[in-house]
This record gives C-alpha cells, sequence and structure tokens, in this order.
C-alpha cells in the first residue's frame, strides 16, 4: 500500500524539489544582483524533470581515495546542471542579473510550485476519501 502512494506522488514529490532549489538558485542571483562579475544562472525545468524522471537526472561524481582508509563519498553540485543566464542588456561592472528577468522568473516559479502543493493535497484528500470507503 505504501509502495502505491509513493508511486502516485512521486513525480509530484521530484517537481517539488526541483522547484525548490530552483527558488534557490533565484533567489541566489537577486541576492548577488550587486555584485561585481556575478553571472546569473539558472536552468531548463522542464529538461531537468525529463531528466529526472527518466532517471537520467545529474549524480554524484565520484571521489577518488589516495588511502583506503579514506571514507567513500560523492561530489554534487545539485540535482541539476546549472547554466549561465545570457543578459540583453550587460552592465558596466559585468554583472549578469537582470532585476527584471529575475523577479519574473522567481515569481513565476513560486506560482508553479504553490500549484504543485495543492494537486498534492488534492491527491492525498482523494486517497484519503477512498481509504475511508473501504
Amino acid at each position: 500500500m505504501i509502495s502505491k502512494l509513493d508511486n502516485a506522488l512521486s513525480f509530484q514529490q521530484t517537481a517539488l524539489g526541483m522547484r525548490a532549489y530552483r527558488q534557490q538558485v533565484l533567489a541566489g542571483n537577486i541576492a548577488n544582483a550587486d555584485t561585481p562579475n556575478y553571472k546569473a544562472r539558472d536552468f531548463d525545468f522542464a529538461a531537468a524533470l525529463n531528466e529526472a524522471v527518466a532517471g537520467r537526472g545529474e549524480g554524484g561524481l565520484a571521489v577518488d581515495r589516495t588511502d583506503s582508509a579514506h571514507l567513500a563519498g560523492t561530489v554534487s553540485n545539485g540535482p541539476v546542471s546549472l547554466k549561465y543566464r545570457t543578459p540583453v542588456q550587460s552592465s558596466a561592472d559585468g554583472n549578469t542579473v537582470e532585476m527584471d528577468v529575475e523577479r519574473a522568473e522567481f515569481s513565476e516559479n513560486a506560482i508553479r510550485y504553490e500549484a504543485g502543493i495543492t494537486f498534492i493535497t488534492h491527491q492525498l484528500k482523494m486517497l484519503g476519501l477512498a481509504v475511508q470507503s473501504q
């Protein structure tokens, strides 16, 4: 039963996790709007979600161990590969953050995150009703 619930919600869980990560990236861009030579970053959400659902998401890299006593580990930059945003208009200090673009992307991402939460809440209510009727 639990595995069926997990399967029913796994896509939304993945999507919400990626939306939350994108919100952090966009917030970092906004926070560094006045930092000289800062390069705004983002990723294609749809492409990254398709890869994650298909199981081709960016995994961690294996860390070389120079001694058998070292712990094995992975290096990860996050769930997706970030790209640098191309600015419409360049700035004199080399910063590529455009506040209008960042605010618009941040707002859209937040709305889509809330929509995902609403969808999951509705799914859970429907599953609860199905269980109660049994």
